[in-house]
């Protein structure tokens, strides 16, 4: 069983940068596809960024697309997302999630494992 740990959610400005981690244990994070998904309250979790175990491709949903950066550290067992740009839209619960294998990044559905969230808020 993988475990999932994110943290360096906070309150930021509208323009400012936050990264957020996800420390896996259990697993190997370079042995799995890798996620971030947010989810605002009274709405779907959504897909935000991946990072894939079997080409080492990154995917980003448009709205963060060249704002937002993934990325993983073998060495520490930890993936990232690199937010810069931030908006107050950007609020949300961020929660990281691992999948042995899966096609449709994009869909919650696909990944195994998911930690527990990390709240980012955006003000204006």
């Amino acid at each position: 069983q993988v475990q999932l740990v994110e943290s360096g959610g906070g309150l930021v400005q509208a323009g400012g940068s936050l990264r957020l981690s996800c420390a896996a244990s259990g697993g190997t994070v370079s042995s799995y596809q890798m996620a971030w998904f947010r989810q605002a309250p009274g709405k779907e979790r959504e897909f935000v960024a991946c990072f894939t175990w079997n080409g080492g491709s990154t995917y980003y949903a448009d709205s963060v697309k060249g704002r937002f950066t993934i990325s993983r550290d073998s060495a520490k067992n930890t993936a990232y997302l690199q937010m810069i740009s931030l908006k107050p839209e950007d609020t949300a619960v961020y929660y990281c999630a691992a999948a042995r294998r899966g096609l449709r990044y994009w869909n919650r559905d696909e990944y195994d494992y998911w930690g527990q969230g990390t709240q980012v808020t955006v003000s204006s």
